[in-house]
């Protein structure tokens, strides 16, 4: 099977040809909206870090910055820095030449005269990119070529039951024909650790499942919190999950059946055929799709029983729901109605028209999320700003 892409000159396949207006911290985030609102073809996000972070937080923010940059689904990256940050413009393209040699520009709002005088630049520079993206033409490309992210959120029991079943079947048929598929959301493993390192691929890999899970719930016990006091939520109670547990064994799903050849930590570029790895990710939506979208993801499969609108600047993402109430009450959001397997529908057929869906999508048909205009995102953090 094959989709309609772009080769990057890095060698990877995106199936978007945009353009990344690039905030270096939360003091440029402002100045980037008003850019990319300016320059159709280019996309924005509100980054809320950036600045006054210790290490740990930094590299995560710099992970997630240079990921996004490197994405194929970005043509090239107008960085704009407000010039004082923490996350220094040097420093910003450094860490995104070390992952992509895409075309790169940089604006320093403090060094170009004030904010009216960044925008001109930046616009100048970003309206040249689109304009040389416009000339690409797409190319056949075999789905091996894809990765994929895997994501649940305001999960009810449906979703172990139905939709994450479904997104495991679409994970193991992408397994099967040479891609990557990223399982995530750490904390959504606890009490099904177990299950996923039984299906390591080397005892390394084993090894590494059970570090980031211990190490998420003890980081969390370090400032006297418990992972279950937020987890499950309270939509996900009300819907009828009872326990994490009970979340974990729904969540882990998303993996299909394919033994996992690889953890991942944070917004770390991952591998292209692959087969099934794992990302260390929070439970929260919005930084864990960022973190795999970050990792070169080009396309996300989300399920949700009780519905979200989630979508992220870089990536589709397709939505996908196992309640056929949520299905109906919100179908301006939802992408795939996975309610047929609960009352008699075919796993193998559903999965093949998943399959077939997301092929349109990475050949260019918009989802739902897209087509709002949803690029809610955030970025994982490690403890309080300094």
């Amino acid at each position: 099977m094959e989709f309609y892409g772009y080769r990057r000159p890095d060698g990877r396949v995106g199936v978007r040809n945009k353009v990344l207006i690039l905030p270096a911290s939360v003091c440029a985030s402002d100045t980037t909206r008003i850019i990319a609102q300016q320059v159709t073809g280019s996309v924005t996000f509100n980054n809320q870090q950036g600045c006054a972070q210790v290490a740990p937080d930094q590299q995560l923010t710099m992970d997630v910055m240079a990921g996004y940059a490197a994405n194929p689904n970005i043509y090239g990256t107008v960085v704009v820095s407000l010039g004082c940050e923490n996350c220094q413009m040097d420093l910003v393209v450094d860490a995104i030449r070390q992952r992509t040699n895409k075309p790169l520009k940089q604006v320093i709002i403090q060094e170009s005269g004030g904010t009216l005088k960044a925008i001109d630049k930046a616009v100048r520079y970003a309206k040249e990119m689109v304009e040389e993206a416009s000339l690409l033409q797409k190319e056949k490309f075999p789905i091996s070529e894809l990765i994929l992210g895997t994501e649940c959120g305001g999960s009810d029991p449906t979703s172990g039951l139905a939709a994450n079943v479904l997104i495991g079947q679409l994970s193991d048929l992408l397994v099967q024909a040479g891609a990557t598929s990223i399982l995530s959301e750490t904390t959504e493993f606890i009490g099904a650790e177990h299950i996923l390192a039984r299906r390591a691929a080397t005892p390394e890999v084993r090894d590494r499942i059970f570090e980031i899970v211990h190490r998420y719930e003890k980081a969390l016990q370090m400032v006297g919190e418990e992972v279950r006091k937020g987890n499950p939520s309270p939509g996900n109670k009300a819907g009828g999950i009872t326990t994490l547990e009970e979340k974990s064994l729904g969540c882990i799903h998303k993996g299909g059946h394919s033994p996992v050849m690889e953890v991942y930590d944070y917004a770390k570029q991952v591998e292209a055929k692959k087969g099934l790895v794992i990302m260390d990710t929070p439970g929260h939506d919005p930084s864990s799709v960022a973190a795999m979208v970050a990792g070169g993801a080009q396309v996300v499969v989300f399920s949700s029983g009780r519905g979200t609108p989630t979508g992220n600047p870089i990536a589709p993402v397709i939505k996908i729901t196992g309640n056929r109430i949520t299905y109906a009450n919100m179908i301006d959001n939802i992408d795939v109605d996975a309610s047929p397997l609960i009352y008699g529908g075919d796993l193998k057929e559903m999965g093949d028209e998943l399959l077939k869906l997301l092929v349109e999508v990475a050949s260019g048909k918009q989802t739902k999320a897209e087509s709002l205009g949803y690029t809610e995102m955030a970025i994982a953090r490690a403890c309080n700003y300094v």
